[in-house]
C-alpha cells in the first residue's frame, strides 16, 4: 500500500506543476481584461497594433484555456476517485472563508461600502450559474459522482461518441461566428470531464507520445498567437473598439483553439513523469486559493489591478517596463496569494478538520439516515401508487 501511494505521488507532480502554470495564466488573463486595458477608450483600444498592445493581448489571452486545463486535471483524477463529504466541505469552506474575510477587510479599510446585496453575495457560495467560475465549479463538483456512474456504465465507443457529439455542439458550432451557442460552465465542465476521463480510462499509445503532444501544443500555440495578431490588425481598420475581442478563437473555454491548446498542454505535462516534489505539490495545493483571493469580487478587481498596481498607468512606460510590470505583477499576486492560502491551510483548515474529524462520522451517519428516510418515503409513495 505504501509503495503504491508513493508511486502515485511521484506520478502526480507533473500535473501539479501544470496546475501552477495554469493558475499563472489565469492571473495574467485577469491582469489584462480586469484592469481597463482593453475597455473602450483604454490604452490598447486606442493603440491596438503596437508592440506593447500586442504583447499584452498575447500575454493575457490564455485565461479561458487555463480554465480548461484546470478542469482536465480535475477530471483526470476524479474519474477514479470519490467525492466525500470531507472533500466537498473543504472546497465549500475555502470559498466561504475568502468571501467573508475579504468582504470584512474591505469594509474595515473603507474600500467597500456596506450594502445588504454585497453582504448576501459574501455569504452565498453560489452567486452566478451562467458564467461565474467558482459558483459553477462548486455545482460541477457535486455532479462528479453522477458523471462517474455514467462513464462506468458505458463502453469505450459510447464514451467516445458522446464526447464527440458534445464537442461538435459546444466547440465546432461554438467557434463558428454565425452560430449562437450559449455556454453554461456547469455543462461545459462536464464536457471537459468526459474528455479527460477518456484519457485516463482508455490509455492509448498515442497518449504517451511526448514528441507528438509537444509539437501539437506548439502548433496550437502558434496558430492561436497568429489569430490574435491577425484579428487585431483587422480591428485597427474596422473598429478599434473591438480590439478586446482580438482573441476570439480563445475568448471562451469552448472555442476551438482554447480547447485544442489545453488538451495538448495537458498531455505534455501528463507525460512529464516528474518525481514527487514537495515544493511543487505544496504550492499546487493552494492554487485554487489564488483564484478565490485575487478574483474574489468586482471590488477586489478594481482595487488590485486599477488602484494598487495601476496597469493602465504602467502602459505609458516603454515596452521593457511594460513587460516587467506585467510579469512582475502576476508573479507577485500569485506568490502573495499562495502564501496567504498556505497560512489558511496550516492555521485554519487543518485545525478545523482535526476537530471536525472527531465528529464527522456522526454527521455522516445523521446525513445517511436522513437520506435513507427520504428515499424510504419515496419508495412507500411509489408502492402505494402501484397498488392503486
Amino acid at each position: 500500500m505504501e509503495t503504491s501511494t508513493l508511486k502515485n505521488r511521484h506520478r502526480d507532480s507533473g500535473l501539479e506543476l501544470f496546475r501552477i502554470i495554469t493558475m499563472l495564466l489565469i492571473v495574467a488573463h485577469h491582469y489584462v481584461v480586469n484592469s481597463g486595458l482593453t475597455e473602450p477608450g483604454g490604452p490598447i483600444g486606442l493603440q491596438p497594433f503596437t508592440a506593447k498592445s500586442l504583447f499584452l493581448l498575447i500575454f493575457g489571452a490564455w485565461g479561458k484555456t487555463g480554465i480548461n486545463c484546470f478542469l482536465m486535471i480535475t477530471g483526470y483524477f476524479m474519474c477514479k476517485s470519490h467525492i466525500t463529504l470531507k472533500k466537498f466541505l473543504k472546497l465549500l469552506l475555502e470559498v466561504e472563508f475568502y468571501n467573508i474575510v475579504i468582504y470584512i477587510i474591505f469594509l474595515i479599510a473603507g474600500v467597500e461600502n456596506f450594502s445588504f446585496i454585497e453582504l448576501i453575495k459574501a455569504l452565498l457560495p453560489v452567486t452566478s450559474v451562467s458564467s461565474g467560475f467558482v459558483s459553477c465549479y462548486l455545482l460541477f463538483f457535486l455532479l462528479i459522482p453522477f458523471l462517474n456512474i455514467l462513464i462506468s456504465n458505458i463502453d469505450e465507443k459510447q464514451h467516445l461518441r458522446l464526447t464527440a457529439l458534445l464537442l461538435f455542439a459546444y466547440t465546432i458550432l461554438g467557434t463558428i461566428p454565425s452560430v449562437s451557442v450559449t455556454l453554461n460552465y456547469v455543462s461545459w465542465f462536464s464536457v471537459i470531464y468526459f474528455v479527460s476521463s477518456y484519457f485516463r480510462l482508455y490509455p492509448k499509445k498515442i497518449f504517451a507520445n511526448k514528441k507528438f503532444w509537444i509539437c501539437s501544443m506548439l502548433c496550437s500555440l502558434f496558430v492561436s498567437v497568429c489569430s490574435i495578431v491577425v484579428m487585431t490588425k483587422i480591428y485597427t481598420y474596422v473598429d478599434k473598439e473591438l480590439v478586446r475581442t482580438s482573441f476570439y478563437f480563445i475568448s471562451d473555454s469552448n472555442k476551438a483553439l482554447a480547447f485544442t491548446t489545453s488538451v495538448c498542454a495537458f498531455m505534455v505535462f501528463k507525460n512529464l513523469n516528474i518525481r514527487y516534489n514537495k515544493f511543487i505539490n505544496t504550492v499546487a495545493a493552494s492554487v485554487f486559493g489564488v483564484l478565490l483571493i485575487h478574483a474574489n469580487s468586482d471590488t477586489m478587481r478594481q482595487w488590485l489591478w486599477r488602484s494598487l498596481l495601476d496597469n493602465t498607468g504602467a502602459y505609458s512606460q516603454r515596452l521593457p517596463m511594460v513587460i516587467l510590470h506585467a510579469a512582475g505583477s502576476v508573479i507577485a499576486v500569485f506568490s502573495v496569494c499562495i502564501a496567504i492560502d498556505y497560512l489558511r491551510i496550516r492555521f485554519v483548515e487543518k485545525p478545523f478538520f482535526v476537530f471536525l474529524n472527531k465528529h464527522l462520522d456522526k454527521v455522516t451517519a445523521i446525513y445517511k439516515a436522513a437520506e435513507d428516510k427520504i428515499c424510504g418515503r419515496l419508495n412507500i409513495g411509489q408502492s402505494s401508487n402501484e397498488n392503486k
